[in-house]
């Protein structure tokens, strides 16, 4: 079975697959976007951006598509795989290939982690990863960094606390990876022992000598913070619904820590929240959440512009199958779709999942 290994596309699956220099590019877009959107509005006239959603969405979904229809382009797709052929055993390859003849752009979210990269093997236009399961959030992390830029002037710096599910949270994993490459960015990990940010991305916070601590309260490490990233406990990633009762209510924060906060803190959520942030919050200057989602569809305009230049096609598998060994990652996009090539990169002492960034033994 052939695979399109070497796109012919600028495709969205993970940030740092494509140069810093590019995401400030498209940071500044969407600050100039955002100051005057009326200069871009049939920027993308003519164009269909097909927008497949495995998952529910709110924010992610709906501001793609005011972001395309404010281009001046087109929006096709599902929002609930039950509606469409995927309900009938269709496969990821077959539904990107299909999809893709009917669009310039596709826009993705799926439950599974590599989904993005196992779509656009296939895939006859770009794809951009609006989430894949648990893995990473690249078009959120654009959001936050945007968000940055236009209430802190400035990205680099920054002493960032990232609070609550940082085990699951593919907007937190996705946030790391890019924070980490702008210089001066210190970490605070605020979660339990069993929510605790993974290895992987504290192997490349340490590759990008980025100082970090972590920590079990909000209120002992407020007042060092530039920028606080609440997250909820998604019970949708749990195991078990034991796990994941064990785990909630443990983070909120309220008016009462507020006060230990710097004065231009800057609080950001990926949103939904659920209780972690008290609705007293809200009426705090340094809550910027709500902006933050009006930041996305910004960020996402300039986005869609720049992928559809492709002035970045690039590698999607770069690594080598080996004789038995599969991803020991469960929710990997390989477990399911049993056809797609086990592709691995070898780290040296261990071998990384080309689709979840997992690790896997070496054979023998």
């Amino acid at each position: 079975m052939s695979f399109n290994t070497l796109s012919r596309f600028t495709n969205l699956i993970d940030l740092n697959a494509l140069p810093v220099e590019w995401w400030k590019d498209v940071i500044d877009l969407g600050v100039k976007i955002a100051d005057n959107p009326e200069q871009y509005a049939r920027a993308c006239e003519g164009r269909i951006m097909a927008a497949l959603f495995y998952e529910p969405s709110t924010r992610t979904q709906l501001s793609f598509q005011a972001a395309m229809k404010r281009l001046g382009g087109a929006v096709i797709g599902f929002d609930n795989p039950e509606t469409s052929s995927v309900a009938k055993g269709e496969v990821l390859k077959d539904t990107a290939k299909v999809v893709s003849g009917y669009s310039d752009i596709m826009v993705m979210r799926h439950n599974m982690d590599g989904s993005a990269k196992a779509a656009a093997l296939s895939a006859d236009c770009p794809i951009i990863n609006a989430g894949d399961g648990g893995h990473l959030h690249p078009t959120q992390t654009l959001t936050d960094l945007l968000t940055l830029r236009k209430e802190k002037g400035r990205i680099k710096n920054l002493v960032i606390g990232i609070c609550g599910d940082l085990k699951y949270g593919r907007t937190v994993h996705s946030l790391c990876k890019a924070l980490a490459c702008f210089e001066g960015t210190r970490f605070v990990f605020i979660s339990t022992p069993e929510l605790s940010i993974p290895a992987y991305i504290k192997s490349i916070i340490n590759e990008k000598g980025c100082p970090y601590k972590e920590a079990d309260s909000i209120e002992a490490v407020i007042g060092e913070l530039d920028m606080l990233y609440m997250t909820r406990i998604q019970k949708e990633r749990f195991p078990s619904a034991k796990e994941y009762e064990s785990q909630i209510d443990v983070f909120i924060l309220d008016a009462e820590k507020m006060k230990k906060a710097k004065s231009d803190l800057c609080v950001l959520h990926p949103l939904p929240r659920v209780d972690e942030i008290t609705y007293e919050v809200d009426n705090d200057p340094r809550a910027k959440y709500f902006k933050q989602a009006t930041y996305g569809m910004y960020a996402r305009m300039a986005l869609i512009i720049r992928i559809l230049e492709n002035r970045h096609p690039a590698v999607l598998l770069a690594g080598k199958t080996y004789d038995g060994v599969n991803c020991p990652n469960e929710n990997c996009i390989t477990q399911k779709e049993c056809y797609l090539p086990k592709s691995f990169v070898d780290r040296g002492g261990f071998l990384e999942c080309e689709y979840c960034e997992r690790t896997a033994a070496k054979p023998g």
